[in-house]
């Protein structure tokens, strides 16, 4: 595997020093990007799945929380998103042709990772689409001592009389040859910059909201809308196709915002109620981006985050 310097911006909220990223080339030739933040003396390595639209500079901030934890990090951008191939002409629309191409991209980061000589163990922090992502991973075997997730999409949240409508047009629309337009109540424009702060759905944290906006405003090449049509089908297939296997035996915790309104926070109490070796941590007050709130949420999840990880290492 070859890596190739990838750009990297350091220029709005950056995380540790010494982050680098490179492009990586998946098995079906799609160029994703992979970023991480070396840790002098690393316990380990976090293998960080983002979530749908977002892109590696997000978790900065992360990354300096895990770094002040003794954890390295490496962050992939999936396809489709952040720097990595856009699926489609129009390039502010999120797609994926089917969800397990994104296991593709996990292979990918896997193959930089042991490139890179990264500190072993390592372990999955994952948080929305990403969690999504991740359960196939783990259950299919991703070589992780412990898996932690933030608003995990085992579910999207779907109004009940929309319920219908959105299964239909997702599975209809592609058919018709229009399975690359948005879903209606969808916008091509990113969420921080087309809504307000006041009851946004991501954050209560005014810093951290701005700094998503910031960072989309000074590298629009970053930025990325609504979903497709193909997307949304593609996404209710995987989570419905993820409910029926079981979870790995692999020491776990999800966390969730008290006030939760993308996934469907049902399912991911099903799904933990059933994980052997997992629990689920009610976040009060937060909103769907855990690792994005202030300080005063974020740091006692870090600091359990920092517990299971290195919980599982022994000397």
């Amino acid at each position: 595997m070859t890596l190739t310097p990838a750009p990297f911006f350091t220029d709005v909220h950056p995380g540790p020093s010494g982050g680098v990223a490179h492009w990586v080339e998946t098995s079906d030739s799609k160029r994703i990007r992979v970023g991480h933040w070396p840790v002098e003396g690393a316990k380990g390595t976090v293998l960080l799945f983002p979530g749908r639209t977002e892109y590696i500079e997000k978790y900065g901030q992360t990354a300096s929380d895990l770094a002040d934890r003794g954890l390295g990090t490496i962050a992939i951008d999936w396809r489709g998103q952040g720097l990595a191939d856009r699926m489609l002409d129009d390039p502010r629309i999120g797609h994926v042709d089917a969800f397990p191409d994104y296991q593709k991209d996990v292979a990918a980061l896997l193959r930089a990772a042991r490139e890179l000589s990264l500190p072993r163990p390592f372990f999955l922090l994952a948080h929305s689409m990403g969690g999504c992502i991740g359960l196939r991973a783990v259950i299919e075997g991703l070589p992780v001592q412990a898996a932690a997730f933030t608003a995990p999409m085992w579910g999207i949240r779907i109004a009940p009389h929309l319920w219908h409508l959105a299964h239909v047009l997702a599975h209809t629309m592609p058919h018709f040859g229009r399975g690359h337009l948005l879903p209606p109540g969808t916008k091509p424009d990113p969420y921080v910059l087309s809504e307000p702060f006041e009851d946004n759905m991501l954050t209560t944290d005014p810093v951290m909201f701005h700094m998503m906006r910031d960072q989309i405003t000074a590298h629009p090449e970053l930025a990325l809308g609504g979903p497709s049509f193909v997307w949304l089908r593609e996404a209710l297939r995987e989570t419905k196709h993820l409910a029926g296997r079981a979870a790995p035996s692999l020491p776990c915790v999800s966390w969730v915002g008290s006030n939760e309104r993308v996934v469907d926070a049902a399912l991911i109490h099903e799904r933990m109620d059933a994980w052997n070796g997992g629990r689920l941590e009610m976040v009060d007050g937060a909103e769907h981006e855990v690792l994005m709130e202030g300080e005063a949420i974020r740091t006692p999840v870090m600091d359990a985050v920092q517990k299971l990880f290195l919980g599982t290492v022994t000397t």
